[in-house]
């Protein structure tokens, strides 16, 4: 999948929620700006989430309660500082995996990839070679 703007990478999240039926993790994977973020803010409208989504950089893990299909939380993680995985243990992470009502995304997953359950799906982000190809989205 390309996207050339940030408006067509919220929607092809918003139509990828369509999707979610509860208990995905999703795993992001690209380098700084490749659209992650744009993705996973796509993906939170989609579920009826009106709060701005931001990376939770700082604070490493959000949780919006919502009710869309069954689906209760929407728990976005940002790995970007973590040196290892015990950090997002340490705080709780695990106790989202593969609850039936939430979908969990994490950003920067490759830095966490041991503990994230076999079932993961994997969504890689690359910038395009120019400025009409803008993003590349594969998911495995």
């Amino acid at each position: 999948m390309k996207t050339h703007s940030e408006k067509q990478t919220i929607k092809f999240g918003k139509e990828f929620s369509k999707k979610l039926q509860g208990g995905e993790v999703l795993a992001l994977i690209g380098n700084l700006g490749s659209g992650k973020t744009v993705f996973t803010k796509g993906l939170a409208k989609g579920l009826g989430i009106k709060k701005h989504i931001t990376s939770p950089t700082f604070v490493l893990m959000k949780n919006y309660k919502i009710n869309q299909n069954g689906i209760n939380n929407f728990v976005h993680v940002d790995a970007y500082r973590l040196d290892n995985s015990k950090e997002l243990k340490d705080i709780g992470i695990k106790d989202w995996f593969n609850k039936k009502d939430t979908v969990v995304v994490v950003e920067w997953a490759d830095k966490v990839k041991d503990i994230l359950p076999k079932n993961t799906k994997f969504i890689h982000f690359k910038q395009g070679s120019d400025n009409k190809e803008i993003r590349k989205i594969k998911i495995k």
